[in-house]
């Protein structure tokens, strides 16, 4: 039935006049109300549009004519809807302003509806069912009053429609009302001011006036349809920063007044029907540019927004990002800036994937919302690393029940339950915000704290400077190393290691110099460069140089040996085997000439991989030592696992070896194990005649120490030194 009820409104809204006698049309709304039916209830509307017709044209034209208009109107809808549900097939009844559509509905809705309404009524004349003094087109199609009826159509189905769509959607629906003016308010700019809306409001009201005043002879260019060309600026002005919603809806009532009020601003003369077909064509032109520049901008805007919105978010984690922490630092007066660190996440997604990852962030975010205030929010930061934003200056208490909700975490994967270690820094931070990486890679630093300490660590109760200053000594010693490996800033160093049967091999040992000069030590630089990715590098480097200096002196030192240390990472390295290998080539060097020490508390942490290169390398003919044998964690039962040709038995052990009986008896156990083994023992730091004769007894292969011989400069090899 609401069809039957809208229809007399539709019927109010349209405008008619007459041109030499022939009834023209300057705004016709039933088209766009039967069309707008059909996009919300599709075929299901038909019978209510036929019985609609019927009511209000059979007590007005008798029989006949009501069954032809509802039968012209039937099959308009048909071609038209048939054609648009056939290329639009899918969400083809959406809200208007969506470009997607917008080709199809221009098509099919505004040109198709009213070409076929003239055709068909054109049609039905020819035919004599419709009488001629009531048409719309008169005795003959080419007269000026064809042209307004047709523009007449074109416009009132192109702004009508969503006009009719919003009327006939609020009284289905009221709550639909709502969400319209919403959604209008949405597609405002953001920079939209009250001033402007309100002045824009006065120039559209100050043109309607003009044109809406009765026409007297005291009456000037302002007062005709000239004032009517003044308002296509100002509403293009409106559609590019008020959105489509508004300006269409404002342009369909100020086109319905203007067109009911025609007589006000188009003076009777000569040229009347001339005034009234320009008029018309502006409704038409007029109608396209504003249709289309608000939906243009509107939908620019829109991705504007879009794409800004995505560049605050993390588009794999779904969550706001550094950039985004940025902005909402600076947004705010004050802020605690809180640093969540989660060490062995990078571990667990190297062995489980990233998902594992994305997916503990998500569920940790989810977990600690419900403890956030308005406004705060928890950020991605790196692999194993949040951020969280705090409002204002929060109190030591809050951070200490945000850290009892962190730990009462529980994640699990795949049926396995995991609590990770975590390290909370914190510091409160003023607006503007400058320097936001700095400050995150100081409180990074307090986290790695943190996790020792077990509690969060607050980085202005620790001190900035002494932070900053670690970082920093950290950076120079990086570019120090980088230096030294593009320059050749390091030098090699051999000590003798001496065999009980006579047969010596030496170990390589890495130095290098700084700025001035000075010797720095492996302790000093060895851990920088594991925490900034070059210690690898670096083992190339010594073995490289090693190798080269064995090729040099073929002919001088003919069955040298070295022995040359590998950092962690070097030896879980893949493709570190296809570098020896290539080395070896290189320089022509025998691969029994390379003893190869790995550290057994450090590179043993990825056993299986470990043990595949330690296992490639004996393969090829190279040797494998265990270096400082007994400080590492259950070195007993790694060592079970590992097959290597040598153990050096860690100095601690060595030096107490006549004084303490606990550490004779610990290396008389591991020369038991490494017999059982069938490996080869070195002895480190074996310093005096007496320790180096108990060695002997001990049965041990090899000593290393001042004893035996210094470190000397590699080149001295050569010299016979």
């Amino acid at each position: 039935m609401l069809p039957v009820l809208i229809h007399p409104l539709a019927f109010y809204f349209s405008v008619y006049t007459e041109l030499h006698g022939i009834r023209v049309v300057l705004y016709y709304m039933l088209p766009a109300m039967m069309l707008a039916l059909m996009m919300i209830f599709s075929w299901a509307a038909l019978p209510g549009i036929v019985l609609s017709i019927l009511f209000h044209y059979l007590p007005l034209r008798g029989s006949f004519d009501g069954f032809a208009s509802a039968l012209h109107y039937l099959l308009m809808l048909t071609i038209c809807w048939g054609g648009y549900s056939l290329f639009v097939p899918r969400r083809n009844n959406v809200n208007f302003g969506n470009m997607y559509q917008t080709a199809a509905r221009m098509f099919w809705l505004v040109f198709c509806s009213a070409t076929a309404f003239f055709l068909l009524y054109q049609s039905a004349i020819r035919f004599g069912l419709y009488a001629a003094q009531v048409s719309l087109l008169g005795d003959t199609p080419w007269k000026i009053s064809t042209l307004i009826n047709y523009q007449a159509l074109l416009v009132s189905c192109l702004t009508g429609l969503p006009f009719c769509y919003f009327i006939i959607r609020t009284l289905r629906h009221p709550r639909f009302a709502r969400s319209f003016f919403s959604r209008m308010r949405a597609q405002f700019h953001p920079n939209t001011t009250r001033l402007e809306l309100g002045l824009w409001w006065a120039c559209i009201l100050l043109l309607l006036s003009l044109l809406l005043l009765p026409l007297t002879d005291a009456s000037t260019i302002f007062n005709t349809n000239y004032t009517f060309t003044l308002m296509l600026p100002v509403m293009i002005w409106g559609a590019m920063r008020f959105g489509f919603l508004f300006i269409t809806t404002v342009w369909t009532i100020m086109l319905l007044i203007v067109s009911h009020y025609f007589y006000r601003y188009l003076p009777p003369g000569l040229d009347y029907d001339n005034q009234m077909a320009l008029t018309s064509s502006c409704f038409l032109v007029f109608s396209f540019s504003i249709y289309l520049m608000a939906e243009v901008t509107t939908r620019q805007r829109a991705s504007h927004e879009k794409v800004r919105y995505a560049a605050y978010i993390d588009p794999v984690v779904q969550m706001p990002n550094l950039r985004a922490l940025n902005r909402d630092l600076n947004g705010h007066a004050g802020s605690m800036l809180c640093l969540l660190r989660f060490p062995e996440l990078e571990l667990l997604s190297r062995n489980y994937g990233m998902l594992l990852r994305i997916t503990f962030k998500q569920e940790m975010a989810n977990w600690l919302s419900g403890m956030l205030q308005e406004g705060e929010q928890l950020y991605h930061l790196s692999s194993d690393e949040l951020a969280l934003r705090l409002n204002g200056e929060t109190q030591k208490e809050r951070i200490e029940a945000l850290d009892e909700q962190i730990r009462q975490f529980r994640f699990s994967w795949d049926g396995m339950p995991f609590q990770l270690q975590v390290g909370i820094s914190y510091s409160y931070v003023r607006a503007p915000v400058a320097h936001h990486h700095l400050l995150l890679g100081e409180l990074g630093t307090m986290a790695d704290h943190s996790v020792h300490t077990g509690h969060p660590e607050s980085l202005q109760l620790y001190g900035a400077r002494h932070v900053q200053k670690a970082v920093k000594s950290k950076v120079d010693m990086m570019n120090q190393l980088q230096q030294a490996l593009d320059h050749d800033g390091f030098f090699l160093l051999a000590q003798p290691i001496e065999g009980v049967r006579g047969d010596t091999y030496h170990e390589i040992l890495l130095r290098m110099k700084d700025e001035n000069g000075e010797v720095v030590e492996p302790d000093c630089f060895l851990p920088v460069a594991h925490e900034f990715g070059l210690s690898s590098k670096i083992d190339l480097w010594v073995l490289e140089k090693s190798m080269a200096f064995i090729s040099d002196h073929r002919d001088a030192l003919p069955a040298c040996r070295f022995s040359v240390n590998l950092t962690p990472s070097s030896v879980c390295r893949p493709r570190f085997v296809n570098d020896v290998q290539r080395l070896l080539k290189r320089y022509d060097v025998q691969a029994w000439q390379l003893v190869f020490e790995v550290t057994e508390s450090h590179s043993l942490t990825n056993v299986e991989q470990a043990s595949r290169t330690l296992s490639a390398l004996q393969h090829m003919g190279c040797r494998v030592a265990i270096d400082d044998f007994g400080t590492g964690y259950a070195s007993y039962a790694r060592l079970r696992d590992l097959n290597a040709d040598i153990m050096k038995i860690d100095g601690s052990f060595i030096r107490n070896l006549l004084v303490s009986s606990l550490d004779y008896q610990i290396v008389d156990s591991i020369c038991q194990l490494a017999r059982t083994k069938k490996m080869q023992l070195v002895a480190e730091s074996v310093e005096t005649d007496e320790i180096r004769e108990a060695i002997r007894k001990l049965g041990i292969d090899y000593m290393q120490g001042w004893a035996i011989g210094r470190p000397l400069p590699l080149e001295a090899l050569a010299q016979g030194k």
